[in-house]
């Protein structure tokens, strides 16, 4: 329904309804898992709502060169980020806001400048789109600045929100906001796009993406790889199938090193706990195929409530980066944690 956009045809229907009957809401937001495509349906929602559709296009952030720019402004003192809020516009009517700096969140500053530009005019046609891509990586008073414009927005204006999770927003937001999910792609899905994309170690590409057309994408296999070893040798010693000095000894590169994210390699630990999992009680394939004989040794060892510990402690964890604690204890205190309930 929506050009170039595979899946989720009930979403696409959806807001292709909404056009149609020129029923469209003022605050969408649309959920579902890391690189299932909420930001590229919601590019191609607005490019029917505006002229000029081809310049949108431009802010899509897997750009080569919006991730450079993304990634040098990581660089930057946190001041002279404030002073320069970014922000992507390359359409005068569409506004692209996401996540910066180091800890890769939406800051207050953006949504000051999301609140003042709110009230502009639009320069051609009816409307004015604003995205918030990954809103749920924003602060409560960050998300807390733009209730108003929530509550009382301009005639003119759309907002489009992206997270993850739904729930992990202010129910202040979500009661202001239409609600839909994307789900993962079916095996078809991801392989009609990855046909219509030429992608390359298909098979392998498509098993770690878990149905997220964006993640096949941008998957670099070999730093996949070698942060899924690290994750594994975290689980390993974490289950005490090796000891805790053969964790050290394979995480001091890994944490040492100040560019690597953790989110990353938390979705691999979700993903090989999840793999560990249907093994333990036989339900589905696995995602990470080349390393199953490890990972059935793993779940030989674990018992149900180890794998809802150690998820609720990767939960835990993933909060802590977003307040920029170091990774180094936060991993050894998993490992150490996990340790103990195998004793």
């Amino acid at each position: 329904m929506f050009d170039n956009f595979f899946g989720n045809l009930s979403a696409q229907h959806a807001l292709a309804t909404m056009i149609a009957t020129e029923r469209i809401p003022q605050t969408l937001l649309l959920s579902g898992v890391n690189g299932v495509g909420k930001a590229t349906l919601a590019r191609r929602f607005a490019q029917r709502l505006l002229n000029h559709p081809e310049r949108i296009e431009a802010d899509d952030l897997s750009l080569d060169s919006n991730r450079a720019l993304i990634a040098e402004r990581e660089k930057w003192p946190s001041d002279k980020r404030s002073n320069d809020p970014l922000l992507f516009s390359s359409h005068p009517d569409f506004i692209t806001f996401c996540p910066e700096g180091p800890l890769r969140q939406i800051s207050i500053q953006q949504m000051r400048q999301l609140r003042e530009r709110a009230q502009l005019l639009p320069l051609s046609g009816r409307h004015r789109v604003f995205l918030v891509d990954q809103f749920d990586r924003t602060s409560q008073q960050a998300a807390d600045s733009i209730l108003k414009t929530l509550e009382e927005p301009p005639p003119h204006l759309i907002l489009l929100l992206t997270a993850e999770n739904a729930y992990d927003l202010p129910p202040t937001i979500r009661s202001r906001s239409i609600q839909i999910h994307l789900s993962p792609l079916s095996d078809a899905e991801m392989r009609a796009f990855a046909a219509a994309r030429h992608l390359a170690d298909l098979d392998e590409r498509l098993a770690l993406a878990a149905g997220s057309p964006g993640l096949a994408l941008t998957l670099d296999l070999a730093a996949e790889k070698k942060r899924r070893d690290t994750m594994l040798a975290l689980l390993e010693a974490a289950a005490g199938a090796t000891r805790f000095a053969a964790w050290v000894k394979h995480s001091e590169s890994f944490i040492a090193s100040k560019s690597e994210k953790m989110d990353l390699s938390f979705r691999i630990l979700y993903s090989l706990l999840e793999d560990i999992l249907t093994l333990r009680y036989g339900a589905g394939e696995v995602r990470n195929r080349d390393v199953r004989p490890a990972l059935e040794a793993l779940a030989q060892r674990v018992s149900f409530d180890w794998l809802r510990q150690a998820t609720q402690r990767i939960d835990e964890m993933a909060g802590l980066q977003r307040r920029n604690v170091q990774k180094g204890p936060t991993l050894d205190a998993f490992v150490v944690h996990q340790r103990a309930m195998m004793s």
